[in-house]
């Protein structure tokens, strides 16, 4: 395969909905002459009007001055017959997600477009090697996959094929720089790096809710005020709408031959056939009044406090950190190397449930409750309590007053193996971690992905160094003993880099070596 060098000033984009209309819009206000086509003539003219309606928008608002408004609307036209982008040197796609169709699309265009145009998918899920596939020429098709809506996601996903040029990439990597995006570069592989990291987050914050632990409100209440996540995973899946991610979610399982890391639910299938898909339709996970969302009011916390209380040492700084909170709230510590018949018995476990940790320590189950600690506990917006099957509920309401009693509002869930946070959190990082390891992307590209296309507060290789490499993958391990389902066996980028004490975001050093001296 010939490498070879592209230059791109007439850009072609075919399909004028939500994806299409974005790109041409970031496209024209880079100064890219764009054509726009669609099977719809209709369509095209529609595309053009929203342009000019928002670039007329943003002018009013004093985000763009006139002259650049007049100049993107002007650099737009409308291609009336798939000949007339002839003269591009760059088509992107934005049709419907169905491979059969994109193929027949890119063999029509080759028949139309001259031999150093580059072909360029905007698919979510589909191979782009597959697209390439029956193309005379695969070497110039790749993925450039943007995200809605596209003007403010500024994050652009760079797909290399099987028999992709590389040099077609890199322009592609520029061009997402000129239009004022950042590009981030990804092997052809299901979900390629946004999509593929975020099965952490909703596939196990569905599992949670599956298994009964927690409501769906308290769970997002939980990933926000607790991990500081924009968006918990349900009120995520209703602004997605499950009408797109349930789809999505079972597509990438079945392409990585049902990983059961990315094992989808029964709960979204349900509640798609039912009707409840999302914030579009008024009802989802949540109801929408108006466009805003109906959160369930949280009941008042209980004001009667534990006489004494005793707290397990296993984990010594968890163990200050909960001394420290019982000390604040005027309650008698227990300090006895076992504890007295009155106190409350509070466990800080890492991974395992207030059962295993309650067996583990011969500790009385009725008295038990489970404390989370992987987040800091003071100053914190929330904290996770977690009680066994045995639990009685004087030792709940008690444990829920004392940890409460400084205003923190406080979840107390059903028994689970690393509760939410923990769960969810490792989850997110562990399939970073993987996404790593089989190199479909550079730690530092898989970061940058996320944040912007996520939106979460870090990268997952990020977050999973702040809270601890070794503390992520004790959560992992110990899941794991517990229930035996191989979702949470640990990635080996994970495991070796926590057992030698490295960065999750560093790469094998040999490699990084070689890349300096080349």
């Amino acid at each position: 395969m010939t490498s070879r060098n592209y230059s791109i000033e007439t850009i072609g984009i075919v399909g004028t909905g939500a994806m299409g209309r974005g790109i041409a819009q970031i496209a024209a206000l880079a100064g890219l002459t764009v054509r726009l086509y669609d099977t719809k003539p209709a369509a095209i003219g529609a595309a053009r009007d929203y342009l000019a309606d928002t670039f007329a928008r943003l002018t009013a608002k004093g985000k763009l001055d006139q002259a650049r408004s007049l100049a993107a609307l002007a650099n737009v036209s409308g291609a009336q017959v798939i000949g007339d982008l002839a003269d591009c040197d760059l088509i992107v796609e934005a049709v419907v997600e169905k491979l059969d169709v994109k193929q027949a699309l890119f063999r029509e265009l080759e028949t139309v477009v001259s031999g150093s145009c580059v072909l360029a998918s905007n698919t979510s899920s589909l191979s782009i090697t597959a697209i390439a596939a029956g193309c005379t020429d695969p070497s110039r098709v790749a993925g450039y996959h943007f995200f809605n809506p596209v003007p403010l996601m500024k994050v652009v996903e760079v797909i290399d094929g099987l028999r992709s040029d590389p040099a077609v990439g890199d322009m592609l990597m520029d061009l997402a720089r000129r239009m004022g995006h950042t590009p981030v570069r990804a092997k052809d592989m299901p979900g390629f790096i946004v999509n593929h990291a975020g099965r952490g987050m909703n596939t196990e914050g569905l599992r949670v809710a599956g298994e009964g632990i927690a409501s769906f409100a308290d769970i997002d209440r939980i990933m926000r005020e607790q991990a500081g996540f924009r968006l918990g995973p349900f009120e995520l899946l209703d602004l997605t709408a499950l009408d797109v991610s349930h789809p999505v979610m079972e597509s990438i399982y079945h392409q990585f031959y049902e990983e059961p890391r990315f094992t989808p639910s029964p709960i979204t299938g349900t509640r798609l056939a039912g009707g409840l898909i999302g914030r579009k339709t008024g009802e989802g996970f949540y109801r929408y009044e108006d466009g805003k969302q109906q959160v369930p009011a949280e009941a008042p916390a209980p004001t009667e406090l534990p006489e004494s209380v005793w707290v397990s040492k296993r984990y010594p700084q968890a163990h200050e950190a909960v001394v420290q909170l019982v000390a604040n709230a005027g309650v008698t510590l227990d300090e006895g190397a076992t504890p007295a018949a009155n106190s409350l018995i509070v466990v800080t476990p890492f991974g395992y449930d207030a059962t295993t940790a309650a067996v583990d320590e011969a500790l009385d189950a009725n008295r038990v409750v489970a404390l989370d600690t992987l987040f800091p506990l003071h100053g914190a917006q929330r904290r996770t309590l977690m009680t066994t099957p045995a639990t009685t509920r004087t030792a709940r309401d008690t444990a829920h007053a004392l940890f409460a009693a400084d205003g923190t509002p406080v979840t107390v869930i059903r028994d689970s193996t690393g509760f939410v946070a923990q769960r969810v959190v490792a989850t997110i990082v562990n399939i970073g971690c993987d996404i790593a390891q089989k190199q479909i992307a550079t730690p530092a590209d898989i970061d940058l992905a996320v944040t912007l296309g996520l939106g979460y507060p870090r990268g997952p290789l990020s977050l999973g160094d702040a809270l601890g490499a070794n503390t992520i993958l004790t959560i992992l391990r110990n899941i794991f003993s517990v229930l035996g389902d191989p979702r949470y066996r640990p990635s080996p980028w994970l495991a070796r880099r926590a057992q030698l004490g490295l960065s999750l975001t560093q790469r094998d050093a040999a490699d990084t070596q070689t890349e300096t001296q080349q």
